[in-house]
């Protein structure tokens, strides 16, 4: 249920965005940094930043990570889910 509290997901949609982001490809083209992050953690933060107005400095204590690890995450090249 904390899935749907913080990214305004129903739990069958935050399941659909995880089997995407565990699927090949879905990690990144591979190379440089490892993720700090397991994937669960990374939709939930990048689906509140899109939800929300909190800054970089406010999403990090929500998953206590420093605020340039919400910044790679955010910031990582994907394309933006459609709405609805």
């Amino acid at each position: 249920m904390w899935a749907e509290t913080f990214t305004g997901l129903r739990m069958r949609q935050f399941e659909g965005l995880l089997r995407v982001v565990g699927e090949p490809g879905g990690n990144g083209p591979g190379g440089g940094r490892p993720w700090c992050l397991p994937p669960a953690e990374r939709v939930v933060l990048v689906a509140v930043c899109y939800r929300t107005d909190l800054t970089l400095r406010q999403l990090a204590p929500l998953l206590a990570v420093s605020p340039p690890t919400v910044c790679r995450v955010i910031q990582r090249p994907r394309p933006r889910p459609s709405p609805g």
